[in-house]
Parts: structure tokens; C-alpha cells; sequence
């Protein structure tokens, strides 16, 4: 039988699983900051990672028509060059304003949206954006492992429908993730403790993964772009909350 810790994992890994498959990001402000109240940060993280990774392969193995390949593609190789400067910002930066700053930008840029002050729309990738708005998602992932907010604003832009919204993310997030692991693997930080919370999360993971493909196939259009803008308000709130609380 699974102990107290055991099931507060699969738990969180449920809730993290269900908002990614349903949006397509938004995982990684719940599961490692709530994992890593009750397990060590060096557990917390890969095991997010693997279950990243898993996620991201079964929706794109069943979605795969819906990615936008040129469009993750592009938004991967942008991405690389983010990824050092995220690291160095994570170890000489001040996370605090850095934080702050994009906290604000992600927040006002919902608002807008969702007041409908916000009405651009891309019908062909526009690579100057898409371009920023990987070089963001690298850095944000090389310091915080929070690429998805910078994602999301893009797939606004293009006005993706949700299920191309969902898949295309996916298309950017395995190669991200996979590699991502590759690293973890390399520093001895997968180990059995992080196997164990991965097998006995696999069954909430799977029925996850179904729940949120089935909720995401039910929204449409504007419907979904506000659960979108709504998502990317609560990241704006928490990283300024994580920005002011030190």
C-alpha cells in the first residue's frame, strides 16, 4: 500500500496532468512547487520531467495531424539560445525583478486579452514573434522550467483551435522534455525514488490524459482562448506573488 507521501504525489501529478492535457501547459506552476512541499526538489523535478515527457508523446502519438510541425519546430530552435541566458539568469540574476517583470507582462497582456483590447491574430507564423516568443519560453525554461506561458501567447496569436493549440504545444514540449530528462539521467538525479512516484503515478496519469483530451475536444474558439488568457493571469499572479513573498 502507498504511504501519506506517495499518494499526495499521485495526486498532485493528477491535477498537474489534467490542466496540461486540457490547455496544453500550466503543469509545471503546480506540480513541482506542491510536489516539492512534501519530497526533496531533486526528486520533485525529474520526476515532473518524465511525466512531462510521457504526456507530451501520448497526445502527440494520438494527435499528430493536429501540430503545426513547422511552427514547433521553429519554436524549438529559438528556444536553444534562451536556454544558457535562463541558466545564468537562475544563477546571477535577480529572480526577484526578473520575476516581477515578467510576471506583469504575462498579467497585463491577459487583461488585455480578455477585455478584448487585445484582437491580434496571425494567420501565417510571423517569425519575429515566433522567434521571441521561443527565445522567452528558453529562457524561462532554463530558469524556472516554465516554458509554457511564452508558448501560449504564440498559439494566442495564431489563433490555433484548441486542438491544435494542445498538440502543437506537445510537438514543442517533447523534444524539450526528453532532453531535459537526457540531463537529469546524465547527473544521477533519476533514480528509484523518482521511478517509484512514476509507476504508482502512471494510472492517475492515464486517466488524466483521457479526461483532458475529452475536455479539450468539447471547447471552441473564443471559449477556449479564455481559459487560455485565464491560465497565463494565473502564472502573471504567481510569479509576482513568488517575486514580493522573496
Amino acid at each position: 500500500m502507498p504511504d501519506a507521501i506517495t499518494l499526495y504525489v499521485v495526486a498532485v501529478i493528477f491535477v498537474a496532468t489534467l490542466i496540461r492535457s486540457t490547455l496544453g501547459f500550466g503543469e509545471a506552476l503546480v506540480a513541482v512547487p506542491l510536489l516539492a512541499m512534501r519530497v526533496p526538489i531533486r526528486v520533485a523535478a525529474p520526476l515532473a520531467v518524465l511525466v512531462s515527457v510521457i504526456v507530451a508523446g501520448v497526445i502527440v502519438v494520438q494527435d499528430w495531424r493536429h501540430v503545426h510541425v513547422r511552427s514547433a519546430g521553429g519554436l524549438i530552435l529559438a528556444s536553444l539560445p534562451g536556454i544558457p541566458l535562463g541558466v545564468w539568469l537562475l544563477a546571477r540574476g535577480n529572480e526577484h525583478a526578473v520575476k516581477s517583470v515578467l510576471g506583469l507582462i504575462i498579467l497585463a497582456f491577459s487583461i488585455f486579452s480578455l477585455a478584448g483590447k487585445w484582437s491580434m491574430h496571425f494567420v501565417e507564423d510571423r517569425w519575429g514573434w515566433l522567434v521571441g516568443c521561443g527565445f522567452l519560453s528558453g529562457v524561462l525554461g532554463g530558469a524556472y522550467g516554465m516554458n509554457g506561458p511564452p508558448l501560449a501567447v504564440y498559439g494566442a496569436f495564431r489563433r490555433w483551435s484548441p486542438q491544435h493549440f494542445r498538440a502543437t504545444l506537445q510537438g514543442y514540449f517533447l523534444p524539450v522534455s526528453l532532453a531535459g530528462l537526457v540531463g537529469y539521467g546524465a547527473l544521477g538525479l533519476w533514480g528509484g525514488v523518482v521511478t517509484r512516484y512514476f509507476l504508482w503515478s502512471l494510472p492517475g496519469v492515464a486517466v488524466a490524459t483521457l479526461l483532458g483530451r475529452a475536455i479539450n475536444s468539447m471547447l471552441k474558439g473564443d471559449g477556449f482562448l479564455k481559459f487560455v488568457y485565464v491560465g497565463l493571469a494565473v502564472v502573471g499572479v504567481i510569479l509576482v506573488g513568488q517575486a514580493i513573498a522573496g
